[in-house]
């Protein structure tokens, strides 16, 4: 399988800042992860949405796959009572 891209939206910044370092650190490893398996198990598809949620500990990482463009959008990055909302 070819090695997907990873892009963030600019909002994803403004999600990380409240969070502890070490969170952050997890959940850049999760989404480096996502290049090589964008659809790693426990991932779900988002209902009515060409988007995708995959969870990393309290966090969950919401975004979008183009498989023909080998790319990963980045849409948003939160604790799960923030964006639940």
């Amino acid at each position: 399988m070819a090695a997907y891209k990873i892009y963030f939206r600019e909002s994803v910044e403004k999600d990380f800042s409240p969070m502890p370092k070490e969170d952050v650190q997890k959940i850049l490893r999760r989404i480096e992860a996502l290049g090589e398996d964008p659809r790693p198990s426990g991932c779900e598809k988002l209902t009515g949405r060409e988007r995708y949620r995959v969870r990393q500990g309290r966090y969950r990482i919401f975004c979008s796959i183009q498989d023909e463009a080998l790319t990963v959008w980045i849409v948003k990055v939160g604790h799960r009572k923030d964006v639940y909302r």
